[in-house]
């Protein structure tokens, strides 16, 4: 049997050159048994748009089902919203702000207090300066006494023994 004419209809549908009836004649041509083994590639291409007409997917009532669901009005309930809820992301702020500054605050004292009493002890005496800078204060203190000519008064003039 010569196929010339499913082929060349074949070569039309590629470059989409077919009309609707000649689609047709070969969806009737391959929707038959006895198809060519060289054209039997393209058997299930033409047979797939028959078979999934024929096949149901959903039910009758599935367009009833969604439409009644659609239609069906859902309750809109108005919430009232107080001043109080309103403004309690800005009491919270306020709340972070003051702990902030209160902590910040506590913390200072003790260092402000330290650097008042530089040698001041846990238990509120004060112990005595030692080291290089009571000694540079000290001779620092004398020296520009005895550019004045004065005498400290704890300090005994240095006698020179012969």
């Amino acid at each position: 049997m010569d196929y010339k004419y499913i082929e060349q209809l074949l070569e039309r549908y590629w470059a989409c050159e077919t009309t609707l009836q000649e689609e047709e004649i070969l969806r009737t041509f391959f929707s038959q048994e006895d198809v060519p083994a060289d054209l039997q590639k393209y058997r299930a291409l033409f047979v797939y748009a028959q078979q999934e007409a024929t096949q149901k997917v959903l039910g009758d009532d599935f367009d009833e089902k969604i439409l009644s669901m659609i239609d069906e009005p859902t309750p809109v309930k108005a919430r009232t919203i107080k001043m109080r809820q309103r403004l309690m992301p800005l009491f919270k702020a306020a709340a972070v702000v003051a702990i902030i500054l209160t902590l910040s605050n506590a913390l200072q004292v003790p260092f402000m207090q330290n650097n008042d009493n530089i040698g001041a002890s846990y238990d509120g005496t004060e112990q005595l300066q030692q080291g290089t800078s009571v000694a540079i204060g000290d001779s620092a203190t004398i020296d520009s006494m005895q550019q004045s000519n004065i005498t400290p008064a704890d300090v005994q003039p240095a006698t020179i023994i012969k």
